[in-house]
């Protein structure tokens, strides 16, 4: 496990150069004393954003949760906010575990969303454990054209 950053990544952009992300970088994330706690068991939740003509739109990798356990909120600020949590499945004292992969705890992502966002008509879906957040677009205006006669 490396202690640096992927600058290079899988060829999406990286978080570290992203302007309109606001997730922080924490070096000794997976470590057992890691200063972050819980925060970090799910806060690699997968996020995508791509920007379409219409709309900015997220999709969070949320595999078990149901749509009660993620809160999708847009603060002040054009910040959106996903948050959510993943129990711990309860230990019967007679269960014996022979592995634990699946991650359980509190995640939250931020992004500040560009000026052009209409933060009023934000919406959010869930299917087969894909959150996907649509952010719609102000149209753009083209700028008027006036044509000026010459004279002469």
């Amino acid at each position: 496990m490396s202690l640096i950053p992927s600058f290079f990544g899988n060829g999406r952009r990286s978080n570290v150069f992203d302007p309109f992300s606001l997730d922080v970088w924490d070096p000794f994330q997976g470590f057992p004393f890691s200063s972050a706690g819980e925060t970090t068991a799910v806060a690699n939740a997968r996020i995508d954003w791509k920007e379409t003509p219409e709309a900015h739109l997220f999709k969070v990798d949320v595999p078990g949760l149901k749509k009660e356990e993620v809160k999708v909120e847009v603060e002040e600020g054009s910040i959106l906010q996903i948050s959510g949590e993943r129990s711990k499945e309860k230990e019967e004292k007679n269960d014996k575990w022979h592995r634990v992969e699946r991650s359980s705890g509190k995640f939250i992502r931020r992004f500040r969303l560009p000026e052009n966002a209409k933060l009023e008509e934000v919406k959010a879906a869930m299917e087969n454990g894909v959150l996907t957040v649509s952010v719609p677009k102000e149209e753009v205006k083209k700028p008027e054209v006036k044509a000026i006669d010459i004279s002469g």
